[in-house]
């Protein structure tokens, strides 16, 4: 990343294309900051790699709200974002200059670019995520960093959270005994928000897939009344006949960061 950054260029898409990531690996809260502040927009165009999908290439995952695609084809973070965005336009991509191109072809006025922090070749507005509790400032594989903690001072802006964003959790159809059932990126995260209730925990790989069947025999053997699923999770589990219990997650996001991307979508304009 060294090299890459030193010898990287720059292009210029001719859009104002702000980016969402962070320095360390998974788990800062870039989806739910991507639904929060790209809701604020119009004309807004989410591009995304679509870690964890069945499928390659360039995929158009929504436009002007309406679902082209299944979250397998797309992957869960950007199935949840094309779900919860009013009138999302949603494109994933490994490429994303080609994702970019693409949606400027479409008529995009504004990109938000999930994971992209480490693109270091597209001119962009960088919102670098920081969590709350950091103990280990070292890189892969000593710690949790990708890159060297000091390019934190590439960033545009860096936000903070509980100070310049807080999470907030909300519950739908609790039941008295619960089986924690995620697969997201540093899963303990949760536990702070959990209800009463949760009798067990289960920890699959981060954007990992779910076997009805199997879940089904989880609930038998801990005697639960329902799965306790986040929104990335339950997106994948749409289809299931099975009681599941939903932790809602929502960013609220300081208006100073929301008037700082307003100030340069208005200067790229002219």
């Amino acid at each position: 990343m060294i090299v890459r950054r030193f010898l990287a260029i720059r292009e210029n898409f001719e859009i104002p294309i702000i980016s969402i990531g962070n320095l360390q690996v998974g788990g800062t809260g870039k989806t739910p900051f991507i639904i929060e502040l790209a809701s604020n927009f119009k004309n807004v165009y989410v591009v995304s790699r679509g870690y964890g999908r069945k499928s390659i290439g360039l995929v158009q995952v929504s436009k002007n709200g309406k679902l082209l695609s299944n979250v397998e084809t797309s992957g869960d973070e950007a199935f949840l974002i094309a779900t919860t965005i009013k009138n999302s336009n949603v494109v994933v991509s490994e490429d994303r200059q080609l994702g970019i191109e693409f949606a400027k072809t479409q008529g995009a006025g504004i990109i938000f670019l999930d994971d992209g922090f480490n693109q270091v070749n597209i001119e962009k507005f960088e919102i670098l995520l920081q969590p709350s509790c950091v103990t280990n400032y070292f890189p892969i594989p000593s710690g949790p960093f990708r890159e060297l903690y000091l390019y934190e001072k590439k960033a545009n802006l860096v936000a903070k959270e509980d100070i310049d964003f807080k999470r907030v959790v909300t519950f739908e159809n609790l039941t008295s005994s619960m089986i924690l059932v995620t697969a997201i990126a540093n899963p303990t995260r949760l536990d702070k928000f959990l209800p009463n209730g949760v009798v067990k925990k289960y920890y699959f790989d981060d954007h990992s897939y779910f076997n009805e069947e199997k879940l089904k025999q989880l609930l038998t053997e801990n005697s639960a009344t329902s799965l306790l699923v986040t929104e990335k999770d339950a997106v994948k589990m749409s289809d299931f006949k099975l009681p599941i219990s939903k932790m809602r997650l929502k960013l609220e996001i300081k208006q100073n960061i929301i008037d700082r991307v307003d100030k340069f979508i208005k200067g790229y304009e002219k």
